[in-house]
């Protein structure tokens, strides 16, 4: 399954709607390695990146992923997928 499947199956968020409009970002902090939109863009990549990026583990992300796109995806939702399904695949 891909990533973009993935994460459609596990929270009803298709990231397809994405539109690259780059709102989302909210710069890079210090507990990130990429921006919210190239963590979006590597799900629709289907690259294994999304799930070892430090971003996704990164509590100022989470917490401004909430209402981050304009067009509606629940940016918050696809992290805590993400995670789940990194800690699955690390096998813990």
């Amino acid at each position: 399954m891909t990533l973009r499947g993935f994460v459609k199956k596990a929270t009803g968020q298709d990231i397809y709607l994405c539109q690259a409009c780059n709102d989302c970002d909210i710069g890079t902090r210090e507990d990130m390695d990429i921006p919210l939109s190239s963590l979006v863009q590597l799900i629709l990549l289907n690259d294994e990146e999304a799930l070892q990026c430090r971003t996704l583990w990164s509590d100022s992300a989470l917490e401004a992923s909430r209402g981050a796109c304009k067009r509606g995806l629940d940016l918050r939702a696809v992290m805590l997928a993400l995670r789940e399904e990194s800690q699955r695949k690390a096998g813990g």
